[in-house]
């Protein structure tokens, strides 16, 4: 990160990024503080990446380091693709925060915490064996203790919120009486509970005085959040202007700090996450393909949120279906695709597991269908909100026979929209499931999108057969791809099933040569993909241009290996970096890419799937793995130093 100091009247230093990080239990409204500010700071011009991290549990046990919940803000002028290794600013509401986050903050960072919370319970459950005010531990930060509830108290002081409006006494009067209603309540006075979790909103405000950001932003986005509770939109602002005003007046911090927008293409642009990015993608495809769409699922975290998005457009004619559970959801696609509609079903990786049965179902019936896949840490339950790679074993193979089907995956939030608009593409036109893969760092994180016009997007041309065609079920063309039938057009009256069919005609068939024919068939039209997906990239720099090793990543591990790479060149280490998206198939001209390297080296957030993938499709050339399945994105420094030790 680089910075100069700008306006010395005032003291405010020019950085052209900063990662803030707030962190507290998991009641503190630790999440909300994230969003609006990264929605602020996006609206005011900044790039931005996020990073959402918190427990599984609703309420996770309070003051410990296990239940620490976490929402990372990278904002910058250029681009960003990352959330950021290292903390500029950290906003610590408790001790187990502060001990849980302060080995990823920078010497010299500023560091805000709520001096109230730091009793001894709760240094004891966090691990402190002592006050870290008392020793020298936090000496190297810039440490702005606040007794903030104590603020919060204060500021709220007289404040109350005025009762629900009274029933009329219709039932109690004669019917020839007008009605008469009861005595207004009076004004309930704030509870503990209420002033409490306006807490986040003060250290919000803190921020934004060290941001020197004007408040109307926010004071906009508050009211927006409680518009249905229109009672707690004052509550709100007056704890934020006070968090503010505070920070001003306690001169918490020697120097402010400017981020200088961002040079953005012309267009229109949101923070989006990328689980409704998902959902916009797919909205995008069945408006560009003249179809409906479908989405029959079932809630799973960190998949949820597509199906809740897609609820928000019947407007657009689609529909959403919360099955009874995740077979209901796939079977239920499976029939919306029979029937002519952009069937897709989302889920994360238990919920995959459910659905392969019918997912080999699609797969003979040669049916288009989408299957979103946001991934988890596994097996079984495993860790509902942490993110990791770990579904690709599955989505290539957890079939029973020769099931063969596309798989691609997402590699920010914001690409979630093109990626699942190309997984309904390819699905459409080749008449196949594909299953879409992102993660929960990228469906629950953010970054700012660009949001294009439906007609811009590649057109979609899905095989769909005319009225009274010469029509057989598995008629195929020059890639393999029979025709789509939709029943009720006259003269197309067929058959599709999970029985294996004669090929052409479509009739049961339990001939064996014709079964390896089918199967055959059925592997080459996946296989043929290859001629319409990108060819392979490489990202090289001109001073090293000879390198002999090649960096290798997937999915969700993009931008931080691309950003690393980019780093060690600009030190003059030679590496090369290519990335994946189309994993079944691969690029067609992966293998010429691969021997150009004695050294290939692929990073996924695994045990070493993508790699062992690779070695079997390649078994001439070196390729070797670095894994991790900490349920953590990884850093750029664990990237720089791996490749270094090379």
């Amino acid at each position: 990160m680089s910075s100069k100091q700008i306006n010395s009247s005032s003291q405010t230093v020019e950085k052209d990024d900063v990662v803030v990080k707030f962190a507290g239990d998991s009641g503190d409204g630790i999440q909300l503080a994230g969003t609006i500010f990264s929605d602020s700071v996006a609206l005011e011009g900044n790039d931005i990446a996020t990073f959402p991290d918190y427990p599984a549990e609703i309420r996770a046990p309070r003051n410990t380091v296990a239940g620490v919940s976490g929402f990372q803000v990278h904002l910058g002028k250029n681009n960003i693709s990352t959330s950021g290794d290292e903390y500029d600013v950290l906003v610590a509401m408790n001790p187990a925060s502060l001990k849980a986050n302060l080995k990823t903050t920078k010497k010299g960072a500023t560091i805000i915490v709520d001096s109230d919370s730091f009793t001894p319970e709760a240094l004891e459950k966090a691990g402190y064996k002592y006050n870290p005010f008392t020793d020298e531990s936090l000496s190297s930060y810039n440490v702005a203790t606040a007794p903030i509830s104590s603020l919060v108290g204060t500021a709220l002081s007289g404040l109350s919120v005025q009762a629900a409006t009274p029933k009329l006494q219709s039932e109690a009067q004669p019917q020839d009486c007008p009605e008469v209603p009861l005595p207004a309540a009076p004004p309930a006075p704030l509870d503990k509970k209420t002033i409490e979790k306006t807490r986040n909103m003060f250290a919000l405000g803190m921020i934004y005085y060290i941001f020197d950001k004007p408040c109307e932003v926010i004071e906009h986005l508050i009211a927006e959040k409680f518009k249905k509770k229109p009672a707690l939109i004052e509550i709100n602002k007056k704890v934020f202007r006070a968090g503010y005003d505070y920070a001003d007046t306690a001169e918490i911090v020697e120097s402010r700090i400017s981020v200088p927008k961002a040079k953005l293409e012309k267009g229109r642009y949101r923070n989006i996450t990328g689980n409704t990015a998902t959902a916009w993608g797919l909205l995008a495809a069945a408006e560009r393909a003249g179809l409906k769409l479908f989405l029959g699922s079932y809630p799973i975290t960190p998949a949820t949120d597509i199906l809740v998005e897609i609820t928000k457009y019947k407007s657009l004619g689609a529909k959403a279906f919360q099955a009874e559970d995740e077979i209901a959801g796939i079977c239920s696609a499976i029939g919306a695709s029979y029937a002519g509609a952009l069937a897709c079903t989302s889920t994360s990786g238990p919920g995959l597991s459910l659905k392969s049965e019918a997912l080999g179902l699609a797969v003979m019936a040669e049916l288009p269908l989408v299957v979103v896949d946001v991934q988890r840490s596994g097996p079984s339950t495993g860790m509902p909100t942490k993110s990791e790679q770990s579904d690709l074993n599955q989505a290539l193979y957890g079939r029973n026979g020769e099931a063969p089907l596309v798989v691609i995956s997402a590699s920010s939030p914001a690409n979630c929209f093109y990626y699942a608009y190309e997984a309904a593409k390819i699905a459409l036109e080749h008449m196949t499931p594909v299953i879409l893969l992102t993660d929960g760092s990228l469906g629950n994180g953010s970054q700012l999108f660009r949001i294009p016009k439906v007609i811009d997007l590649p057109s979609i041309k899905p095989p769909i057969v005319p009225a009274n065609s010469d029509y057989k079920p598995y008629k195929r063309d020059e890639n393999f791809v029979r025709g789509w039938a939709i029943p009720g057009t006259e003269g197309l009256r067929h058959r599709v099933g999970g029985l294996e069919k004669l090929d052409g005609a479509g009739s049961v068939s339990t001939d064996p040569a014709n079964h390896e024919l089918m199967v055959s068939l059925r592997r080459k039209k996946i296989e043929k993909i290859a001629d319409f997906i990108p060819e392979l990239k490489v990202f090289s720099a001109a001073n090293t241009a000879n390198t002999d090793t090649l960096v290798v990543s997937w999915g969700g591990t993009e931008g931080t290996v691309h950003t690393a790479v980019e780093k060690l060149h600009q030190q003059g280490v030679g590496v090369a970096h290519a990335h994946f998206n189309y994993i079944m198939p691969l690029p067609r001209n992966t293998e010429s890419i691969f021997s150009e390297y004695k050294k290939i080296i692929v990073f996924e957030l695994n045990d070493g799937q993508f790699v062992n993938y690779l070695r079997g499709k390649f078994q001439n050339v070196p390729i070797e793995g670095y894994n991790r399945t900490h349920g953590q994105p990884f850093t750029e420094k664990e990237i720089i130093e791996k490749l270094w030790s090379m």
